[in-house]
């Protein structure tokens, strides 16, 4: 069977990987000159930083489906991180998080006595909540009715008390604002409101302390060296500077691909750009309204110098945490005073800049609008958090920056992410689960999709447990196809032998 994956994001090219292995003819086409998407590096000189995604969450998962496409996991080199990150709030204090429970429950009751029951609560909840979501919501595709209008899975939907809200849920186990926005934050890991978006991504935090965060040596891009391997080892084509510019349908199966002035035959069609977008490659009509994820403004930066006494992964929180979160997903306008992420790499990792220097990234969270001018908006964006950052302990950092790079909601937006946001459709609760579209999203079922907009949703591990469940249903779809030839084939003989 000849199958086109349309988009060269880690999710297509492990779609790709999975099916190649059962024996399909797979070709790869990109637009962009390289592969990746948003796995990819921004790269100057001899320095090299990750463009998107920096926190590797759920390794064992990772690991386990890079093995199931046939990657040589062998020479990927995971570093543990412990502690986990700082979380440095507007008063000077700081939290940090570790990866040893006992460590945590020791700093809870130094720095926010009273909470540290709270804590062992949160992780024992949290832990029998993801043992029923694991396999209810990541492992699983809804794609009939009747696969989530059910006992079951309306049941383990109120058991993960989807209708309580992240911050909402906090409320139960830690009496401390601080604390709450601690564990509240990382909703922001995948563009949404802590205040909105359901509990059940409260097991994001929780996966932090059970299954680690961890550092890819050379950068987290650097997987795509590995896929690359396999996919020639495995016999995946791969074509960049291909931009495919629609899916024909006809009789309801999708039969031809248009690239430029070509149209090429494919028996199926795996989307992988990002959904609202890349839907209008076989619907050529806007497509429906979707929330969009919060946006970024991204800092990518050289530094003549290392800051080896900060972590790797920290946060600085501003003030009023529910107020900067009101501003980018209510008001849509640009916090005065933004929190921030920074990523700090080199501590660990020498071989992103020249010896005795660094790189860092900077994360601000934003709205996505249309009414902002991104100009104007980066330029006050990137003169405050400079500012903060050497207040906070970066000294020197103005000087020290051999170059630097910006990256807004506008370049997002041309490279295809809808409405400028970054991480996919935003996990409101009408988004998530079976509401958020499936592998299979259209009536031709000889079209699948994956990425960040698709279930089970955004986050590079997440992206690639969506691969897995296409090709599970590819598997079904292919097993349907051949049941129906059957059938025809002996209702053809039959009539052969009437008319005798």
């Amino acid at each position: 069977m000849k199958t086109a994956v349309v988009g060269s994001g880690i999710g297509g090219l492990i779609s790709a990987l999975l099916l190649a292995k059962d024996g399909h003819h797979v070709t790869v086409y990109e637009k962009e000159p390289i592969i990746g998407g948003r796995l990819a590096f921004v790269q100057e000189g001899d320095y090299k930083i990750d463009k998107g995604p920096t926190i590797v969450l759920l390794p064992d998962m990772l690991m386990s489906i890079l093995s199931e496409a046939g990657i040589d996991t062998n020479e990927i080199e995971f570093v543990r991180c412990d502690p986990l990150y700082d979380v440095h709030f507007a008063d000077g204090q700081t939290y940090t998080k570790y990866a040893d429970i006992h460590k945590q429950y020791d700093e809870i009751k130094k720095k926010f006595p009273g909470d540290e029951e709270g804590f062992l609560r949160f992780m024992c909840d949290m832990e029998e909540r993801f043992a029923i979501g694991k396999p209810q919501f990541l492992e699983r595709s809804f794609l009939k009715t009747r696969d989530y209008l059910n006992p079951q899975t309306l049941g383990s939907l109120l058991k993960l008390k989807a209708y309580r809200n992240v911050m909402g849920n906090l409320k139960h186990y830690f009496q401390h604002g601080k604390l709450q926005t601690a564990y509240g934050l990382q909703t922001l890991y995948i563009g949404g409101n802590p205040y909105t978006t359901p509990a059940i991504y409260s097991l994001v935090s929780f996966s932090e302390h059970k299954h680690g965060i961890y550092y890819i040596k050379g950068g987290y891009a650097g997987l795509l060296d590995h896929v690359k391997e396999a996919c020639n080892l495995h016999g995946v084509t791969i074509k960049t500077s291909s931009p495919v510019t629609e899916i024909e349908t006809i009789g309801g199966k999708a039969t031809h691909i248009i690239l430029g002035d070509q149209r090429e035959p494919v028996d199926s069609v795996i989307m992988n750009g990002d959904f609202p977008a890349a839907s209008k490659l076989v619907r050529k009509k806007s497509p429906k309204p979707y929330k969009p994820s919060s946006g970024c403004v991204l800092l990518y930066m050289g530094v003549d110098r290392k800051y080896d006494d900060k972590e790797m992964h920290q946060f600085y929180l501003n003030e009023d945490f529910s107020g900067n979160m009101e501003d980018i997903f209510e008001n849509k306008r640009i916090p005065k005073e933004p929190s921030f992420y920074v990523f700090n790499p080199s501590k660990v990792d020498p071989s992103l800049a020249p010896e005795g220097k660094s790189v860092l990234y900077v994360l601000i969270p934003v709205p996505v609008s249309e009414k902002v001018d991104w100009k104007e908006a980066s330029e006050f964006l990137s003169d405050l958090i400079l500012d903060t950052m050497e207040e906070r302990g970066f000294e020197e950092l103005r000087k020290s920056i051999a170059w630097m790079k910006i990256r807004t909601p506008e370049e997002a937006m041309q490279e295809g992410l809808y409405s400028g946001g970054s991480f996919g459709i935003a996990p409101s609760l009408s988004q998530s689960g079976p509401f958020r579209p499936q592998v299979q999203p259209f009536p031709e079922k000889n079209i699948f999709a994956v990425g960040a907009s698709i279930h089970p949703g955004g986050g590079v591990p997440i992206v690639m447990q969506g691969a897995k469940l296409v090709a599970q249903a590819f598997k079904e779809y292919c097993k349907t196809e051949s049941e129906r030839k059957d059938v025809s084939l002996h209702e053809q003989d039959l009539e052969s032998i009437r008319s005798l």
